[in-house]
């Protein structure tokens, strides 16, 4: 087997950055459905009889 090459330290820092923007779209992605699914609670639940 071969050992792939080291990386540089541009392809390291780069590869770091693509990671910390992935975990802050999958972040807002995950805020956006919790924040639409208590919102579409919240209405349904205006419209129930105490």
């Amino acid at each position: 087997m071969t050992h792939p090459a080291p990386e540089s330290d541009e392809a390291a820092k780069a590869r770091g950055r693509r990671n910390v923007v992935l975990a802050l779209g999958l972040v807002a992605f995950v805020v956006l459905v919790f924040v639409i699914t208590v919102v579409r609670l919240g209405a349904n639940a205006a419209h129930q009889p105490l």
